[in-house]
């Protein structure tokens, strides 16, 4: 049996992180076998559907490298895959109608007044059980309110006696009593199916063998089932997964600011390290590794791996990851990202490649870099105790000493480069008997008004040049006075 798997997003907005992991784990499943991946559009619910929201899921799926074999852009033999052209197409009320005759589902003309009258109370919220009035309808009254317009619904006719159960792949066999099983619309009067007939009906057409989705939908699946069941369908392979939670074990949300896979992005994160951290929400490998390409995971994925327990969105963990893959990056494509971050603070003619490769090491996101390096262009105002260093014994007098010294051989120095710069001091230390900590210790100070600096005394030397340096540490004499 070939394995395929399908991602189907509601054209809603953002792409949430939630969504996002739903078509990774989607995709490794069948990749990992050599399946095809399906891209499905679910825009039944026009009132929820945001202009512009279908080119959000096509540029997050191809940021995230996420290739679909089949999809609205890449017809395949079970197409359409947009909910509402298959809408028109008549499919969902001919397999409705087929379960009508069948006797598992009916048709209801309740109005609204008569459907608010069945809701109640329970544990302070309200919930609603259709009490299978239209069930009892005769069929010349069906096919007389049909012929008249009579707006209309089509349930699900739900046993009322009895247990239905499903097994899931990570929360195990799932049973639930049927009196808990309300008779669900599956045309609303509008003729659009609702999500989760469409849902079925779509999975089995399309050939779909392992689903993919959040623990929200276990409480639907029994209904699910006994839809699957009414047809004679093969049921497929359900895969639920654990929730996804704030460092508060709160559900993660817009308001939290790191919900969508756009967010991330936006905010400094590289999309190969936002893909790998997804991952890792609520799936581990059997190798105690963290960090691999898509194509690693691919190789390595096993969905029952996955955990039912609720996964952390650890933003620590993201950030350290993320400057990870920052260290791992090759030059060029690395300046891509960082040298924008550099043009919007240094605006002095300076060699920015030096100042890009000084923070490589030392940054988690791209969005740090203007902190880091500000100093290149301007030093803030700062405190002089930054010139006493206990490590080096360093009193703020002998700093001011140790520059007034190195002023003048500073001053002789021709050829600013790191190397000679780093040569010079070396000697300079051990002439005048001073460790060489102690003695950059207030040069690197007095250059970028800093404690710690992502580049040494020299190198930022190096970079400013002499007129600066000389500038800088005339200044920082001044202010010791």
């Amino acid at each position: 049996m070939k394995i395929r798997t399908r991602f189907a997003p509601s054209p809603t907005g953002y792409m949430h992180i939630g969504n996002l992991r739903t078509a990774l784990y989607a995709y490794l499943i069948a990749k990992h076998e050599g399946g095809d991946f399906l891209l499905r559009i679910e825009d039944t619910d026009k009132n929820r559907e945001v202009e512009g929201a279908i080119d959000v899921i096509y540029k997050s799926l191809k940021l995230a490298n996420i290739t679909h074999d089949e999809g609205p852009d890449k017809e395949g033999a079970v197409g359409p895959y947009v909910q509402s052209e298959r809408v028109k197409a008549g499919i969902y009320m001919e397999y409705a109608k087929k379960l009508v005759e069948s006797g598992k589902a009916y048709y209801c003309f309740c109005d609204e007044e008569r459907l608010n009258s069945l809701k109640r109370e329970v544990n302070g919220e309200m919930i609603s059980m259709y009490d299978k009035h239209c069930l009892s309808l005769s069929k010349e009254e069906v096919e007389k309110n049909l012929r008249e317009g009579k707006p209309f619904v089509i349930r699900q006719n739900n046993p009322t006696t009895g247990k239905t159960k499903f097994t899931d792949v990570i929360y195990g066999e799932i049973e639930v009593d049927n009196s808990e099983l309300d008779d669900m619309v599956l045309i609303k009067s509008d003729g659009y199916p609702t999500y989760n007939f469409a849902n079925v009906i779509d999975d089995h057409l399309m050939g779909i063998t392992h689903v993919v989705r959040g623990n929200e939908y276990l409480s639907s699946t029994p209904k699910y089932n006994r839809l699957y069941e009414a047809f004679g369908w093969e049921v497929p392979i359900y895969i639920h997964c654990p929730p996804i939670t704030d460092e508060n074990h709160k559900k993660l949300s817009k308001r939290s600011g790191s919900a969508s896979f756009e967010d991330l992005v936006n905010k400094g994160y590289l999309t190969e390290c936002i893909v790998n951290f997804v991952a890792l929400l609520g799936w581990s490998p059997s190798e105690n590794v963290e960090i691999f390409s898509l194509d690693e995971m691919i190789k390595i994925f096993d969905y029952k791996r996955i955990s039912k327990s609720p996964a952390v969105f650890d933003i620590v963990k993201l950030n350290w990851m993320n400057g990870e893959y920052i260290k791992k990056m090759d030059f060029n494509e690395y300046l891509k990202f960082a040298m924008p971050e550099i043009d919007k603070i240094i605006f002095k003619n300076y060699d920015k490649n030096k100042i890009a490769n000084f923070v490589k090491t030392r940054i988690e996101n791209f969005l740090d870099i203007g902190e880091k390096v500000k100093f290149f262009e301007k030093i803030d105002d700062y405190d002089i105790e930054l010139y006493e260093n206990k490590k080096n014994k360093l009193t703020i007098e002998e700093s001011k000493n140790i520059l007034n010294d190195i002023l003048p051989t500073l001053e002789n120095i021709d050829d600013y480069s790191n190397d000679n710069l780093f040569e010079i001091l070396s000697k300079y230390s051990g002439d005048k008997n001073i460790k060489l900590g102690k003695l950059m210790w207030p040069i690197r100070i007095a250059l970028s008004g800093l404690m710690s600096t992502p580049a040494g005394a020299t190198e930022i030397m190096d970079v400013i040049g002499k007129e600066e340096t000389i500038s800088r540490i005339k200044t920082a004499i001044e202010k010791l006075k």
